[in-house]
């Protein structure tokens, strides 16, 4: 799979966008647990979206430019159930609320599941 480093994104709550907003940067748990903010393509974002989030209807995609990271992106597999060949990137470091450059709502379909998102296309 050739991966898109241009464009990135991050799921998180619009709670959590908010308090980000706040704080200046976005540290997740997987931050501590990990190591690592976790982030995808947006070709493949709806695989954890639907894996974590199915359902919920307080989502937020973040567009992110990887240029304005402060730490190093790896490309690494994701969980067993993902196709073989997949690697997502996680970015280890605290994410700056400046590489995000639009946040936007992410709603799952009548059917509760997540899609492709679309930047500039609200659901």
């Amino acid at each position: 799979m050739t991966s898109d480093t241009h464009t990135l994104v991050h799921l998180c709550s619009s709670q959590e966008w908010e308090q980000s907003q706040r704080t200046g940067e976005r540290r997740p748990p997987s931050l501590t647990e990990s190591g690592f903010v976790h982030l995808s393509t947006p070709a493949q974002v709806h695989l954890p979206a639907n894996r974590l989030f199915a359902g919920r209807t307080d989502m937020m995609v973040l567009w992110l430019d990887p240029a304005r990271f402060t730490g190093e992106v790896k490309w690494e597999p994701g969980v067993p159930t993902d196709p073989a060949s997949m690697l997502f990137p996680h970015l280890y470091a605290p994410l700056p609320v400046a590489a995000v450059l639009a946040a936007e709502p992410y709603l799952p379909g009548t059917d509760g599941l997540f899609g492709t998102p679309q930047r500039g296309e609200v659901a």
